[in-house]
């Protein structure tokens, strides 16, 4: 009985890990100076992708977020702020160079890096924040 048990438990929290990936979305979604708040404390980790369409090393980063939105979905939420369009964000959370990666856990800033990182240094960026979210 005890095998059956156990098996049960596990599938419980299989499904239980697809229902949660589920809700997240697989690409980053528009982020405004309106929206930024509701978004960041909708989900336990976000990253938002500030960035200007005149930017080439954020064109540059744009594929790489993409990717790692869709590799990730059930652990990090990706969010991209045009800073040209969101002035207030960019003003408030001192963004004065593009591309800038905001870390959120819990709604609250813990990171971020400017420049365009390489997919792997980003994912070492954060593999801490999502072993911390466990």
């Amino acid at each position: 009985m005890d095998d059956l048990e156990s098996i049960r438990k596990k599938r419980l929290q299989e499904l239980q890990r697809s229902l949660e990936a589920r809700q997240y979305p697989a690409e980053p979604m528009t982020v405004t100076d309106d929206s930024l708040n509701q978004f960041i404390s909708q989900y336990p980790l976000v990253v938002i992708d500030c960035w200007a369409q005149w930017c080439g090393p954020c064109r540059m980063l744009s594929p790489i977020i993409d990717q790692l939105a869709s590799e990730l979905r059930g652990k990090i939420v990706f969010g991209k702020l045009d800073t040209d369009q969101n002035p207030k964000i960019s003003q408030n959370m001192g963004i004065s160079s593009v591309p800038t990666l905001l870390f959120f856990q819990h709604g609250h800033l813990v990171d971020r890096v400017s420049g365009a990182l390489p997919k792997q240094l980003l994912l070492q960026r954060l593999r801490p924040l999502m072993d911390g979210h466990k």
